[in-house]
This record gives C-alpha cells, sequence and structure tokens, in this order.
C-alpha cells in the first residue's frame, strides 16, 4: 500500500537544528528495484538516516555520498545496479537498477523550497518537486502533471532531464453510518490504503466495539465533514439510508474536492434524493457527481460484496477519473 514518508519533514528539522541534512530520491528504476521511483532517505550529517531508497541494499553508498554532498554542496544522480544475491537478500525474486538523486539542503536544494514543500504536504495539498537533472533549476507545481498525481508516479519526464516527485496526500475514506457494511468496508479499504474515518451520531452504531482501533466520530455528518474536511484525496460513502443524515453531508460534499462521492439506497431511493438536491439549489452536473446506488454493479448480495463493489469503484474512480 502506499505510505506516506516523512523524509522531507526530517530533512528540514535537521536542517534548522544546524545539524545539516541531504535528501536522497530515487529518481528512476529499472528491473525488480526494491523502491518505486520518488522513494526518499534523509541522511544527517552525523550519519544518522531516515527513510530508505532501496530497502537496505544501497542505503551505505547513498549515506557516504550523502555526507559528501553537505561537504561540498553539489548535487549527485547517482546510479547502482542490485546484484541478484542483493535483491534475494531483501526479499526480491531478482536484481534491478535504481538511480538516485542526492541533494544537500540550503545549498544543493534551498530550505525555502523544502518549507514550502512540507507546508504543501502538511496541508494535504498535492504538489510535484520538480528538478532538472542538467541545469538543477527547482520548483514547486501545484498544477499540471495530472497523470502523474492521479496515478501518484514520480519519474522522469519524456525529455529526459525533468525529475518530477509526486508527493499526494495520504488517500481518506469517509464512511457516514456505522452500519454492517462499514464494518466490511473498513477493513478492506485500509488494506488498499485508505485512513478511514467512521461517523455516526447513533452511539450504538458507532462504538468502540463494533470498530475496535478505529477512528470515530458522535457528531452531525454536516459538521463532522467540516472538521475532518473533504478533498481531492478523500471518498466519501454514506451508508444509513436516512435523509436526515445523508442530505447535510451531500451538502458539504457536493461543494467540496472528495474525488469520490457514493450513497447506498436503491434507484428509488436515489431519484428521491436527487429531488431532493435539485430543491436545494444544486446542478445537475454536482447532483452527477453522486455515485448511487453505490458500488459497481457485480451483483453483490451480502454486506461483504457490497464493500468489495463500493472499495472497487473508488479505485475507479481514483484511477480512471471520468
Amino acid at each position: 500500500m502506499d505510505t506516506f514518508e516523512n523524509a522531507p519533514e526530517q530533512a528540514l528539522i535537521w536542517a534548522k537544528d544546524g545539524q545539516g541534512a541531504a535528501l536522497a530520491t530515487v529518481v528512476q528504476t529499472w528491473g525488480s528495484a526494491p523502491r518505486r521511483a520518488g522513494a526518499q532517505m534523509v541522511v544527517s550529517g552525523d550519519g544518522e538516516m531516515f527513510g530508505s531508497v532501496s530497502g537496505g541494499c544501497v542505503e551505505g553508498a547513498v549515506v557516504v555520498e550523502a555526507l559528501e554532498a553537505l561537504e561540498d554542496g553539489v548535487p549527485r544522480l547517482l546510479e547502482y545496479g542490485v546484484s541478484d544475491g542483493d535483491a534475494f537478500a531483501v526479499g526480491l525474486a531478482c536484481g534491478g537498477t535504481i538511480k538516485v538523486l542526492v541533494e544537500s539542503i540550503g545549498t544543493a536544494m534551498p530550505i525555502d523550497l523544502l518549507e514550502g514543500l512540507v507546508a504543501a504536504r502538511a496541508s494535504r495539498t498535492p504538489v510535484a518537486y520538480v528538478v532538472d537533472v542538467d541545469t538543477w533549476d527547482r520548483r514547486l507545481d501545484h498544477t499540471g502533471h495530472t497523470a502523474r498525481f492521479v496515478n501518484g508516479r514520480s519519474g522522469i519526464e519524456e525529455d529526459g532531464h525533468s525529475f518530477v516527485a509526486i508527493h499526494n496526500p495520504p488517500l481518506r475514506l469517509a464512511i457516514v453510518g456505522a452500519v454492517h457494511i462499514a464494518q466490511a468496508l473498513v477493513p478492506m479499504a485500509r488494506v488498499a490504503g485508505y485512513d478511514p474515518v467512521i461517523i455516526d451520531p447513533r452511539a450504538a452504531f458507532g462504538s468502540a466495539a463494533r470498530f475496535p482501533g478505529e477512528t470515530l466520530i458522535e457528531d452531525w455528518p454536516d459538521e463532522a465533514l467540516a472538521e475532518v474536511g473533504l478533498d481531492t484525496r478523500t471518498a466519501l460513502v454514506l451508508l444509513t439510508h436516512d435523509p436526515k443524515l445523508d442530505d447535510p453531508a451531500l451538502h458539504v460534499a457536493l461543494g467540496s474536492d472528495a474525488f469520490y462521492i457514493g450513497a447506498l439506497g436503491s434507484t428509488r431511493t436515489h431519484a428521491k434524493r436527487v429531488e431532493r438536491l435539485a430543491e436545494a439549489g444544486f446542478t445537475p452536473e454536482q447532483i452527477a457527481r453522486i455515485r448511487g446506488p453505490v458500488g459497481l454493479d457485480i451483483g453483490a448480495a451480502s454486506p461483504s460484496e457490497i464493500a468489495v463493489s463500493i472499495l472497487a469503484q473508488m479505485v475507479q474512480a481514483l484511477r480512471r477519473p471520468a
């Protein structure tokens, strides 16, 4: 699953503490390289490291290069071949090759650029760090790179010298209605890389016994969603069947950037929902964002099967937006 790694944040901490920091980023991979493009590791001036660029194969060599980069301030573009033996040691079937960019903070990478990157990540704003490995020009892009943002794919552009590191916020799933389908959907969503939050003002439904270890908000959906926030990396699923709960949530969601909005209910239930939203002043384009009846039509019957259909539709909306 995707993980939200904190190498940029740690680099900023070390740089501001005066320890010095160098960021190492996987730029390109071939074969069965251990980490995908965009994976990062940060090295302090004392040789302490955080994160990983190869699962253990070449970290030692990268640390040496990072310490040298901290000395001379010169960025480095390194290439390593991972042998079959080393690959086997970290659980891979065969070897591969990785290209790693090493940048010292404050010399190669301006600290204000790193601060902007960290601020964007903290505010859950998708951002791309773009560096020209020929001229070493750098910038942060908040627009463009649509396909890369959708797929979360960092890499070298077709021009052969522009590296784009995608920094997407972690995926979230807000569920309104702590019903049986939610009990099946939450663990499935976690496996798929989502951080779920369950919203239900009915304490008997949204209990820790029914959802052990999960984030539960016992509040009205509109108030809870205003607190949670719905952005481009958030999916919303409404499972209550109750207009008193679903409609206020939809009023918030239809004005948000949530990439997926799904609502449980039959075709007739959804038609009535559409009527109510139109009377409330929402446009046909806004209302059309709702996936209702929720889930892909796979003939799902049980709560677990319905959860599968919902998760599949979420993935489709994220990876293949209309």
